[in-house]
């Protein structure tokens, strides 16, 4: 699991809480189904409106990527690029053909497919750089979705402020309830610009931000297969690739100690 969403979502949660119980607060005041309603119930519906079925229905999915999503190591590509290379300058581009099942990466695999396949590397790139674009098209999708409803939050938060005034107003005659009404219609803003902040707007941005990685991990592939279809030595493709590495990382020389997976199904 990525421990920093779930850690990230508690504190955030924790802190508005322990901050307002701090103050003399009680938790129950915290909860109002009526205004969880509007503000929930309407950001949804304000959201499924700007989108289809069929891309709300990759929420579930999308939820899944933030929590359990890791990559594999840039350095460790690098190396499993640089052997494949090596194997190439000396067997032959026929031998990768065997290696095929031993690659995990599933971008990877599919460029030494169309390598050993002898497509032409004009085509090759072709091929790749087109599923790396429709790979960053269905990310931004999947963040855009969050991304409005992050939008629509504090909006119906305020919605729900209004109505519940219109109500307060409505009951001057019993001054005794009008400091708890009152407070009641003020929740759903509160549950407006929270949800905007702690869940619909970090999701959008942490799956931003997972997809830069792949993409970039995606270009990293694109490039060392070309270099090996065209016979570079592994030493200068080492040294292309290396190149892609974050800035301040130490170059690895015979591979890495990452565990982490691609955010695209590797099989």
């Amino acid at each position: 699991m990525e421990i920093s969403t779930i850690t990230g979502i508690l504190l955030a949660l924790m802190s508005l809480v322990i901050a307002f119980v701090a103050e003399g607060g009680h938790i129950t005041a915290l909860f109002a189904p009526t205004a969880a309603l509007i503000v929930f119930g309407g950001t949804i519906g304000a959201t499924l409106t700007s989108f289809s079925l069929k891309e709300m229905k990759t929420i579930p999915q999308l939820i899944r990527i933030i929590f359990f999503t890791k990559f594999s190591d840039e350095a460790i590509l690098i190396e499993q690029i640089v052997h494949l290379a090596e194997k190439a300058r000396r067997e032959g581009l026929l031998y990768l053909e065997n290696q095929l099942d031993q690659i995990e990466n599933r971008f990877l695999r599919k460029g030494i497919q169309l390598v050993v396949d002898g497509t032409p590397a004009e085509m090759v790139r072709s091929i790749l750089e087109i599923e790396v674009y429709s790979v960053q098209e269905r990310h931004r999708l999947g963040a855009g979705i969050f991304e409005t409803a992050g939008g629509y939050a504090p909006t119906m938060g305020i919605i729900g402020t209004v109505m519940g005034l219109v109500h307060v107003l409505a009951n001057l005659s019993d001054p005794d309830r009008l400091g708890p009404s009152i407070a009641m219609a003020f929740l759903a803003t509160l549950y407006g610009v929270s949800s905007a902040n702690i869940f619909w707007l970090p999701i959008s941005e942490k799956l931003k931000n997972l997809s830069k990685k792949e993409i970039k991990q995606m270009d990293l592939i694109v490039e060392g297969v070309m270099a090996l279809q065209a016979g570079n030595s592994p030493i200068l493709i080492r040294e292309r690739l290396t190149a892609f590495l974050r800035p301040g990382r130490p170059k690895k020389e015979g591979g890495a100690t990452g565990e982490e997976e691609p955010l695209e199904a590797t099989n």
